[in-house]
């Protein structure tokens, strides 16, 4: 009994001592107010709450927004709308080289497939997705159960409410909560500026800081082909923010790993991150020859190759944090704390190690993960046109199933975005599409060898360039009513079908399948019954004193505008536009450090010492981009666009001595706006002095 209370003291001291930073990426049902009132002073109330909840959007390509006025104008980050901006975009019209400006609500252009989420109820269902786990299940057979019960009541929702219902899935299984979502596919752009402020600095200074970038872009959502009417919105802060100011950000950070083992570290570390790391190389260095080509393949491929360099360096650091001694021998030291708590509160000497269940599961979940990647993951076709001939084969398949029988992307409440994306006008270049296949399939041959025998059926002897040219050239699957006859034919239409890449993913679509198949059984059901037991034995210690881990589903995160230092020296918390043209002058104004003639031109108009970009203790990961930075009164101050690179390794463990969330400062926006790019109807618009104007007449 001693030798437990000593090792409960040391593992509240370890949480202790984590939770005195501004850590936490908190569910807005279970928002720190005790915390931040005790640290802060201010008082979180549930109006508070709702309205910043309810003014954020999800972009469902993987970023975070807001609305910011009551006629449906949404704010984001260039880099999460750029591929609105590249689609609309054609050769001789290069909208993310030169910028875009709707200066009339008609001059608003429709992205292809867009969807954005405003998250308006949650409601926990751990009680209905457990509801079919019966007595002597094996944990295949409960996780198949949990599965068919979230499809049931996302179904059951949507058809009830007509609005986007998911279940989703934290602490590993412990707790399920349904996320309600009005859903918003009428998205027009309004405002993009040019790629070389947007992202100035490029690949050098990206995850860096002092930064001088105008990362934004403002989209409006339309419904019934009119603007849409938003009760809750953010209003702009005429004022910004100063050194120390308490900040909030409301956004989407996409996943963490802060709450798994140190088996699932490892193999993160040693397997999925290497591996990772190596496609990204050999992508870039690919995209980079194919944009040398001409000037139109730069323009295509631009957007790719952005995203490409932005995860590289991401998992470059999030692997950092893997690698850092200290961190791996915090989380073990954890982890010995809370299995010997775990053994001795469970008193049977005999229970289940949860950790050992895990262990032995990753041992799985590595046997079988090259046919998961390649086959089932599709790392061996980075195509649309292949993505969309999956889509076309497995929904022939999967839509006559029960709804709770089908795979989880194929549930009747999933089907209306999956079929805006299979259904989306946005432009196929089969040049592109042909270079990136081909390097796929190479990837696979070098990978797993010549004679193995998923590349020997996919291959059939060719070489890997043939195939692609092949399956490229003759695909009538970029043409949109092609992929809605297939889709409505259903399995007749697709047995039927000669297109080359529906035959080939016909072909592996069983042994894709069949590996993850034995993921979800082996290795998924095993990590979500024993990451729940571990959350719970964590919960008996500790209490629900940290959040779960980010799961790209709104969150609220708290911290201060604050510095730091960095080799000894002070790294200021803001930046102005000022340091934006030094930067520039210091690189000889060259790629990337070039302001775009927009900027040269304006640089006499400008009031130099405004702030541009600041940094805040305010914990962010990926998906956080777009997020609105907003003060105690929920106004925007800024919006997040990149963390530094000492922020990267919390994807496993907060630290809030350097690293540092970065965002745009609303007063450089104005700025911008009025006096580089002549949009003051858009920035009367931001401070609502639009409708004042329209109510006086003027």
């Amino acid at each position: 009994m001693k030798r437990l209370f000593s090792l409960v003291l040391a593992y509240a001291f370890v949480c202790s001592t984590i939770a005195s930073a501004d850590e936490g990426m908190w569910l807005y049902n279970e928002a720190p107010k005790d915390k931040i009132r005790a640290k802060y002073g201010f008082d979180v109330t549930q109006q508070w709450l709702d309205h910043v909840r309810l003014s954020s959007v999800r972009f469902n390509n993987g970023g975070s927004g807001s609305f910011v006025s009551p006629d449906g104008l949404t704010f984001t980050n260039h880099h999460v709308g750029a591929g609105c901006v590249q689609q609309l975009s054609t050769e001789g019209h290069d909208y993310i080289k030169a910028g875009f400006y709707a200066k009339t609500q008609a001059e608003e252009a429709k992205c292809p497939n867009l969807e954005l989420n405003q998250l308006v109820g949650i409601e926990d269902v751990t009680d209905k997705i457990n509801a079919g786990m019966k007595p002597g299940m094996s944990t295949a057979e409960i996780g198949a159960a949990q599965r068919a019960a979230m499809s049931q009541v996302e179904k059951d929702c949507s058809t009830s409410t007509g609005l986007r219902c998911d279940v989703v899935i934290f602490y590993s299984g412990q707790v399920y909560n349904l996320y309600k979502y009005k859903k918003y596919t009428d998205v027009r752009l309004v405002f993009a500026p040019e790629f070389d402020i947007a992202f100035f600095g490029g690949d050098p200074d990206n995850f860096t800081y002092p930064r001088y970038d105008l990362d934004i872009t403002f989209f409006r959502v339309y419904e019934n082909d009119k603007p849409a009417h938003i009760a809750n919105y953010l209003k702009w802060s005429p004022t910004g923010v100063k050194d120390g100011d308490l900040i909030f950000v409301s956004g989407h950070p996409g996943n963490t790993g802060r709450l798994l083992t140190m088996a699932q570290l490892e193999f993160l570390r040693d397997v999925q991150y290497p591996m990772a790391l190596k496609v990204y190389a050999r992508r870039i260095a690919l995209l980079q020859e194919f944009s040398k080509q001409s000037e139109e393949n730069a323009r295509i491929a631009k957007e790719d190759l952005f995203g490409l360099q932005n995860s590289q360096k991401a998992i470059t650091g999030y692997q950092s944090g893997l690698l850092d001694k200290e961190i791996m021998k915090e989380k073990a030291s954890q982890e010995v704390y809370l299995r010997a708590a775990f053994k001795v509160a469970s008193k049977d000497a005999n229970a289940t190690d949860p950790w050992e269940e895990i262990a032995e599961a990753i041992k799985t979940q590595q046997a079988i993960f090259p046919n998961l990647s390649y086959l089932e993951r599709m790392r061996t076709f980075p195509s649309h046109l292949a993505q969309f001939a999956r889509t076309l084969v497995r929904a022939a398949d999967e839509k006559p199933k029960p709804n709770p029988d089908r795979m989880r992307e194929f549930r009747d409440s999933a089907l209306p975005s999956l079929e805006q994306q299979l259904f989306s006008t946005e432009p196929i270049y089969k040049n592109l599409e042909t270079a990136l296949l081909t390097d796929g399939l190479s990837e696979m041959q070098e990978s797993l060898g010549k004679d193995n025998p998923e590349v020997q059926k996919v291959l059939q002897g060719k070489t890997p360039d043939d195939v692609a040219k092949g399956l490229i050239a003759k695909t009538k699957l970029d043409d949109v009513a092609v992929r809605k006859q297939l889709y409505e034919g259903g399995k007749a239409a697709i047995e039927a079908s000669f297109d080359p890449l529906i035959v080939l993913m016909r072909s592996i679509d069983p042994d894709a399948r069949s590996a993850r198949r034995e993921f979800e059984d082996k290795v998924d059901s095993v990590v979500r019954r024993d990451g729940g037991a571990i959350a719970k034995a964590r919960f008996a210690q500790s209490g629900f004193t940290q959040p779960p881990d980010a799961t790209f589903t709104l969150r609220l995160s708290y911290g201060v505008v604050k510095g730091y230092q960095e080799n000894g020296k002070n790294i200021p918390f803001a930046t102005t536009i000022a340091g934006a043209y030094q930067h520039a002058a210091e690189h000889g104004s060259q790629p990337p450090y070039n302001l775009p003639e927009s900027w040269i031109k304006s640089k006499d108009k400008l009031d130099l010492k405004t702030p541009f970009n600041f940094v805040s203790t305010a914990d962010i990961i990926g998906g956080n981009s777009g997020s609105p930075t907003v003060n105690k009164n929920g106004e925007v101050v800024g919006i997040v666009f990149d963390g530094n690179i000492e922020s990267l390794p919390w994807n496993f463990a907060f630290s809030d001595t350097q690293g540092r969330a970065v965002s745009v400062d609303s007063r450089g926006i104005q700025e911008a706006l009025r006096k580089v790019y002549g949009a003051d109807v858009l920035a009367d618009e931001l401070m609502g002095t639009k409708a004042a104007a329209a109510k006086a007449g003027k």
